[in-house]
């Protein structure tokens, strides 16, 4: 069933993942845009925590656990998200639907291996001002794009309490952003065109421990580190002449191209490390810490002078409980519930204000009968920014569900 399952989604989710818009935060403008991939939706549902293996789950967030995999897995899930945006003096609600990744994971006895597809990063928004002048100015502010990640990796069970693992990544994209003024007593006005093309590399590199303790219990501990690497900005820049149409749509008159330099972004070095103790197939508890060099983020155009990036630091706390996981009376039994917490320094400073972000998150494991196969769901409910200093507020809600297949593959026969 899986391998139908993963011929027919793959090209459909592929070009889903490229053509989508999955943000509408102003904030998106900024370095290469909202960084959108969080986890997997069962670690989503933990606060994002990636510290516990699992043998039906993919955890792309550390690769040493996809030695961890018993069954060939494949994962895929999407966001309904819905975000109120308010300043001092305005307020304005969106929804957005967006695909967060598909995935597929291999187990070969002491190896596993993955393959993952996912939005890294996106840009989309749209920002409409009429100042109050004598003479009004109507601007428009807009963009497009972001930032996919494909990646493959391995892990390798050292011991039988150590896994290790390596993912490459390959990052790709396009982001264009306009600008446009417009001024009532002026015939046409002008708009400026601003496109980048990223490409770059980048490795995640894991290692994970699990023991037993007294009463049935384990320790699990993990560290996960991406060391800092480049992304190449292939950039062009354009200034147009318009005029807005009966339709509303907005016509070219006149168009010429501006030189500005190729640029290069790096992309920050991370160290993550993790704990966790509990009963494996009844409750678990853990947490994370990640420290991420931010400073060494740039903006596309080195002509922005409003934002600059900082060091951050990330907290993830969550767990989950299953109140009997072979009940075969009781389906509730055998769900998975989980929750969490996250809070985190974006990184990102505006007029010398930091944008930090902090959710709630909650979720459901909910079991396929007669399968290893399960339906996930998460619900995340959180804030980013303020909505004083001239800056936005957002109060968002994501709503999230994801399918996790497995099956046996490479199964040698006893009998023809």
């Amino acid at each position: 069933m899986i391998k139908k399952i993963i011929v027919s989604l793959c090209l459909l989710i592929s070009f889903t993942a490229l053509a989508q818009e999955g943000t509408s935060s102003a904030y998106s403008f900024y370095g290469i845009g909202d960084i959108r991939f969080k986890g997997t939706v069962d670690t989503r549902a933990m606060g994002g925590i990636s510290v516990f293996p699992d043998s039906i789950h993919i955890n792309i967030q550390n690769p040493a656990h996809f030695a961890s995999l018993k069954y060939t897995t494949f994962g895929v899930a999407g966001t309904y998200n819905t975000t109120n945006y308010k300043t001092e003096t305005q307020e304005q609600r969106s929804k957005r639907t967006t695909l967060d990744y598909f995935a597929v994971g291999i187990p070969a006895g002491k190896l596993g291996f993955a393959i993952a597809l996912y939005p890294y990063s996106s840009v989309g928004y749209k920002i409409q001002n009429i100042s109050s002048d004598a003479t009004p100015v109507f601007s428009r502010y807009g963009g497009v794009g972001g930032v996919t990640r494909v990646f493959a990796g391995a892990g390798y069970q050292l011991t039988k309490k150590i896994n290790i693992g390596v993912d490459i990544q390959y990052n790709f994209g396009t982001i264009e952003t306009t600008s446009l003024r417009f001024i009532n007593t002026v015939q046409y006005g002008t708009r400026e065109k601003n496109n980048s093309n990223l490409q770059g590399l980048n490795a995640d590199f894991g290692i994970t421990y699990q023991t037993k303790l007294k009463g049935n219990r384990s320790f699990f501990s993990s560290l996960t580190y991406t060391p800092q690497s480049g992304m190449k900005l292939n950039n062009a820049r354009s200034i147009e002449i318009i005029q807005f149409l009966n339709s509303g749509a907005v016509g070219v008159i006149e168009s010429e191209d501006i030189n500005v330099e190729d640029t290069n972004i790096k992309i920050p070095s991370k160290l993550t490390f993790g704990t966790g103790y509990g009963r494996v197939k009844n409750w678990l508890i853990g947490g994370e810490i990640s420290l991420i060099e931010n400073s060494v983020m740039s903006n596309r155009f080195n002509d922005i002078d409003d934002a600059f990036f900082e060091n951050t630091v990330r907290y993830n706390l969550g767990g989950y409980y299953i109140p009997n996981y072979n009940s075969y009376s009781n389906y509730f039994k055998r769900v998975t519930y989980r929750a969490g917490l996250r809070y985190e320094n974006t990184g990102l400073v505006i007029q010398n204000k930091s944008i930090t972000d902090f959710a709630g998150t909650f979720g459901l494991g909910l079991p396929i009968n007669g399968t290893f196969s399960n339906i996930n769901i998460a619900v995340e409910i959180g804030k980013r920014g303020t909505k004083y200093n001239n800056l936005v507020e957002e109060n968002y809600v994501n709503f999230v569900i994801g399918l996790s297949f497995n099956d046996r593959w490479f199964v040698k026969r006893k009998f023809d």
